[in-house]
């Protein structure tokens, strides 16, 4: 995508470190790896948590009983999280936090659970719903992070959820953002 053309702005210089699947703690790993290249840019943008909050959904479909444990759990999610703005500004850096964009909890409960027993997991989760809930929990969590830590923070969740049927903004998995979704985001942060 052409950020230049979205924001309308000559000359962005930006670089990309996400990748996929990226937690909190892969997230400071690239920060730490990177930082003499991140002291060189005024801001460093920030969204993680979407990971972080998300489980094993084979082992919960495998033994619903037992008690699961998030990715990262939100004491640590915090704490590292927490790091990570600290190890930026400590570089000379700027960090700028993105909260998280929301998922659709049927379309994703269908994907992940694709060949896994579904009676289980929801056994488990209780409802469908409590995905969305437990991932607005990390989305609180990241709000609460920023004005703890005084950090600039830009809502994409609201740029979403101001839309009636804001999934259209999300692939066929419930969670990630497609194109249109991307758009989105980039209109939003560049307001």
């Amino acid at each position: 995508m052409n950020l230049e053309k979205v924001f309308g702005w000559e000359g962005i210089n930006i670089k990309n470190y996400s990748m996929f699947g990226c937690t909190v703690s892969k997230g400071l790993s690239v920060i730490k790896r990177h930082t003499t290249e991140l002291m060189g840019y005024k801001n460093v943008f920030l969204e993680l948590g979407g990971n972080d909050c998300d489980f094993d959904w084979k082992e919960i479909a495998d033994n619903p009983e037992k008690e699961h444990l998030p990715n990262t759990p939100i004491i640590d999610f915090r704490r590292l999280y927490g790091e990570a703005i600290e190890e930026i500004r400590c570089n000379g850096g700027s960090p700028i936090m993105l909260n998280l964009p929301p998922l659709d909890p049927n379309r994703y409960f269908n994907w992940f659970s694709k060949g896994l027993n579904k009676s289980n997991i929801l056994k488990w989760l209780g409802d469908i719903n409590m995905i969305y809930r437990w991932q607005e929990m990390y989305n609180v969590e990241v709000m609460l992070l920023a004005i703890k830590k005084d950090v600039p923070i830009i809502d994409i969740r609201s740029a979403f959820l101001k839309y009636n049927n804001y999934n259209d903004f999300l692939c066929s998995d419930g969670i990630h953002p497609n194109d249109e979704g991307y758009k989105l985001i980039y209109r939003t942060i560049g307001e």
